[in-house]
C-alpha cells in the first residue's frame, strides 16, 4: 500500500526517522553545501564563485530591488533610471522574485553581496529537503529519501549554474513540492468524496513558486506536466478519465496556482504586447540544443576528471550542457525500473522514466547533436531535387514545437528542459534505494547509506572553488556620488555600457544610466541609439547626447588614442577630471535641457 501525504513517521523507518530527527536532516544539507561550496562561506561578504557574469546582475538586482522597496517605496520593476531617459522594465530579462524574497533579509541584514551568496547556498540546503521530503514521504525511510536529496541538490546542473551565477536557474528547490503534489493528485481515488487539499495546495503553491522563480522552468514545467498527464490516462490509469474527483481535484490545483503565475507572468505578457520579446533565431537555439553525451558526461568541473572531460569531448556550452545524472543515480534508478512490479511506488517508477525520457528529448532541441554537434545524414534521393544542399539535420520533435507552439520559439536555451529528468532521475533513484537497504540486514544499513552517500559524494564534488570575483565601485563611481545633482551617466565605448558591472555601479553613484544589461532583448530606446553611439565622438553622437539629456560623459582612456580628449572638446564637451582609467566630461547642451 502506497503511503499518506505525512508519510508513516510511525510505522516503517518511522522510529529511525524519530533518531535522524529533521533538524539533523537541516544540518546535514547545511553541512555538506558549506563543503561543496568551500570556501565561499569564508569569503560572502565581498566576493562571488566564479568570474564576474550574470553574478553581479543578480547582485545588483537585489540590492536595487532593497533600495526600491525599503527607501523610494517604489515599483521595484520598473527601472526608470535604466536606458535613461525611456527607462527600462525588468520584464526585459527574467524576474526572480522567490529568489529575490530568500535574498531580501540578508540584504538588510548585511549587503547584497551576502545576499546573494546566501541566497545561493539557501538552494542548494532547500533543494535537498524538499526531495528528501518527497521520497522519505513515498518510501518511509529517511536513508532513501537522504540519497535522493544529496543527488538532487548537489546535481551538476546545479554548480554549473551556481558557477556562471545564475540565480534563478539554481532554485529548483520548488520542483519536487509541485510533483509530489501533482503524484497525489493523479492517483485519487475514485472512493474519494472529499478534497484532499493538502495535496492541491502542495501542488499549487510549488507551481506559483516555480513561476516566481523562472520563466523557463514554469513554461516547461507546463509541458511535462501535459505529457505526464498524458502518459498516465492512457497508459497507467485510464480509468482516472472517468473519475470526476480526480478532475475537481487537477481544477483545484491550478486555480491555487493561478494568483502567483499570474503576478508571475503579468510583466511579460505586457511586454509582448508592446512587441519586447520576439522570436529567437532558429540557428541560436540549435546552439542551445543537448546531445545524449551532456547526460552521460560528468562535469568538467569535477575534482578528479573534469579537466579530461574537457580536453577529450566537446564542451563548448558546458553551462547549459551540463547535464549529468551520475552514475549512482542511473544505476540506482534502473534497478527501480527493473523492480517496480516489486515496490509500491512502481507506476510512478515508470511514469517518471517516461517522463524524464520525454524531457531529455526536448532538452535535445530542434535537430539531434552528439558531443555537441549537429548530427546529419545524406539527403535522401528522392528529396535531392526539393532540396538543394547534400545532407539534412535530424529533425526532432522540438523543431515542430518551435515553429507551431505558442511561445515555444522565445525559448533560446532548449537544454533546460534536462532539469526535469534531472528531478525525476532522482526520486527513481531514491526508490531504488529504498528497495536495496531494505534488503541489506538492519545493523549493516547504515554502513550501506554511508557507502551510497560517499560514492554521491565522489561523484559529484567539484573540489574547493579555486576563483572569486571581487566588483567595488570605481574612483569615478564614488566621484559621481559625491557631485550633488542627478545628470544622467552615459559610459563609452558604448559597447561597455550593456555589461553588468555597469549596471552594479549604479548602486553606488546613484545617477541615471543611459546604459544598461540588457542581455537578449535590448528596449528599443537602446536598440536605436546604439549604432549611432558606435561611431563616438562625431557630430551625430554629440547631438545625441543633448537629445537623451546625458551630462556626465564617461571615457574608457585605454580604449581610444591619445587624440580623444581634443576631439571630444571639439564637440562641445567639457574636461572635468580623469580617475583612474577614466576621463570625465560634461556636456553642458545636456544639463540645460534637464
Amino acid at each position: 500500500m502506497e503511503s499518506g501525504f505525512l508519510g508513516q513517521s510511525a510505522t516503517r523507518g518511522g522510529k529511525t526517522f524519530r533518531a535522524f530527527s529533521f533538524l539533523g536532516v537541516v544540518l546535514y544539507f547545511t553541512a555538506l553545501t558549506l563543503w561543496m561550496t568551500f570556501p565561499l562561506v569564508l569569503r560572502m561578504a565581498d566576493e562571488m564563485v566564479g568570474q564576474v557574469g550574470d553574478n553581479i546582475y543578480f547582485v545588483w538586482m537585489i540590492g536595487w530591488v532593497k533600495k526600491a522597496l525599503f527607501d523610494l517605496r517604489v515599483n521595484p520593476f520598473d527601472v526608470w533610471f535604466l536606458n535613461y531617459p525611456e527607462g527600462w522594465n525588468m520584464a526585459y530579462t527574467e524576474i526572480t522574485p522567490a529568489q529575490l524574497a530568500l535574498a531580501l533579509p540578508f540584504s538588510l541584514l548585511v549587503n547584497p553581496v551576502f545576499a546573494y551568496n546566501a541566497a545561493m547556498m539557501l538552494t542548494f540546503i532547500l533543494s535537498g529537503l524538499t526531495m528528501y521530503l518527497w521520497v522519505r514521504y513515498l518510501t518511509g525511510r529517511w536513508d532513501a529519501a537522504l540519497i535522493a536529496g544529496s543527488i538532487y541538490a548537489f546535481l551538476p546542473y546545479r554548480f554549473a549554474h551556481f558557477l556562471i551565477g545564475h540565480l534563478n536557474l539554481t532554485g529548483t528547490q520548488w520542483l519536487p513540492l509541485y510533483f509530489w503534489g501533482l503524484w497525489d493528485v493523479l492517483r485519487i481515488g475514485r472512493e474519494v468524496k472529499a478534497i484532499q487539499w493538502k495535496s492541491v495546495v502542495l501542488a499549487g503553491v510549488g507551481l506559483g513558486l516555480i513561476a516566481l522563480t523562472s520563466q523557463y522552468y514554469l513554461y516547461m514545467a507546463l509541458i511535462v506536466s501535459a505529457l505526464l498527464l498524458g502518459i498516465y490516462l492512457l497508459f497507467l490509469d485510464r480509468l482516472q478519465l472517468r473519475n470526476q474527483w480526480f478532475w475537481r481535484h487537477l481544477l483545484l490545483l491550478g486555480l491555487v496556482a493561478l494568483p502567483m503565475v499570474l503576478l508571475a507572468v503579468a510583466p511579460f505578457f505586457r511586454l509582448m504586447e508592446q512587441g519586447g520579446l520576439p522570436d529567437r533565431n532558429m540557428g541560436i537555439t540549435r546552439l542551445y540544443s543537448a546531445s545524449p553525451t551532456d547526460f552521460v558526461l560528468p562535469s568538467t568541473d569535477h575534482f578528479l576528471w573534469g579537466r579530461w572531460i574537457g580536453e577529450q569531448f566537446n564542451r563548448q556550452m558546458w553551462v547549459e550542457g551540463t547535464l549529468y545524472i551520475g552514475v549512482v543515480s542511473a544505476v540506482l534508478g534502473l534497478l527501480a525500473l527493473w523492480k517496480r512490479r516489486h515496490i509500491p511506488n512502481g507506476r510512478l517508477v515508470v511514469l517518471l522514466f517516461w517522463g524524464g525520457l520525454l524531457a531529455a528529448i526536448l532538452a535535445m532541441g530542434i535537430d539531434f547533436h552528439w558531443n555537441g554537434e549537429p548530427l546529419e545524414v545524406a539527403t535522401p534521393t528522392f528529396l535531392q531535387k526539393y532540396i538543394d544542399r547534400t545532407s539534412i539535420p535530424i529533425l526532432l520533435p522540438g523543431y515542430f514545437l518551435f515553429k507551431y507552439f505558442p511561445f515555444y520559439a522565445k525559448l533560446r536555451s532548449l537544454m533546460r528542459f534536462a532539469v526535469f529528468t534531472l528531478v525525476f532521475s532522482s526520486v527513481v533513484a531514491g526508490l531504488g534505494s529504498a528497495w536495496l537497504v531494505e534488503r541489506i540486514q538492519p545493523r549493516r544499513r547504515y554502513l550501506a547509506t554511508l557507502v551510497l552517500l560517499l560514492l554521491v559524494w565522489l561523484d559529484f564534488y567539484p573540489g574547493p572553488y579555486q576563483q572569486f570575483a571581487r566588483v567595488e565601485p570605481r574612483p569615478v563611481d564614488l566621484w559621481l556620488a559625491q557631485q550633488a545633482d542627478d545628470g544622467a551617466v552615459i559610459q563609452f565605448p558604448f559597447s561597455q555600457s550593456e555589461d553588468q558591472e555597469q549596471t552594479y555601479y549604479t548602486l553606488f553613484h546613484g545617477k541615471p544610466f543611459v546604459g544598461g544589461f540588457f542581455n537578449a532583448f535590448p528596449p528599443p530606446q537602446y536598440s536605436r541609439v546604439r549604432p549611432i553611439f558606435e561611431h563616438f565622438p562625431d557630430v551625430q553622437s554629440a547631438a545625441l547626447l543633448g537629445e537623451l539629456g546625458a551630462y556626465y560623459v564617461l571615457i574608457d582612456r585605454d580604449a581610444y588614442d591619445a587624440s580623444i580628449r581634443q576631439r571630444c572638446e571639439a564637440l562641445g564637451l567639457m574636461y572635468e577630471t580623469q580617475l583612474g582609467d577614466q576621463l570625465v566630461f560634461t556636456y553642458p547642451p545636456a544639463k540645460k535641457a534637464q
